[in-house]
């Protein structure tokens, strides 16, 4: 199989940084595409009448956050032959294979935050929705 569009999911942790650079040094080694997506996460909307922040004002900062993580990840692994952006909102695990599925991805990077017992019950995992219902490869990069 030939990879020539990989889709790198991000966001702004130690975890995401690990897979962006896997699928950046994959992308380097095969000649692909990269797309990297950052979905702004609906659940982490923060609007508060007492501290004064409007729905429209946590959109903001999080559209903000996810450019200037994708624009840090560019200067640092860019090389490639294009670079393709995705900020959607929505939640993760449905936005990442949406987003590859439009964008006719071959391969998803995704990083893991390794979450186990309870916080896996109660939060669940990105990373193990994605696999099971992307229809394409994922590779999934380990916390440690």
């Amino acid at each position: 199989m030939q990879f020539k569009r990989i889709l790198i999911a991000v966001d702004n942790s130690a975890f995401s940084l690990r897979a962006a650079k896997a699928g950046f040094s994959l992308a380097h080694q095969l000649g692909s595409e990269v797309g990297l997506v950052f979905v702004i996460d609906k659940s982490r909307e923060i609007v508060s009448g007492d501290l004064g922040i409007t729905f429209e004002q946590s959109a903001t900062a999080l559209l903000r956050q996810a450019e200037e993580t994708i624009d840090q990840l560019i200067r640092m692994y860019d090389g490639v032959s294009s670079i393709f952006r995705f900020t959607p909102e929505g939640f993760p695990k449905t936005e990442i294979i949406s987003i590859a599925k439009e964008w006719e991805a071959d391969l998803i990077v995704m990083g893991t935050h390794g979450r186990s017992g309870l916080s896996h019950i109660l939060l669940g995992s990105v990373a193990e929705s994605v696999v099971k219902h992307a229809g394409i490869p994922v590779m999934v990069v380990p916390n440690k």
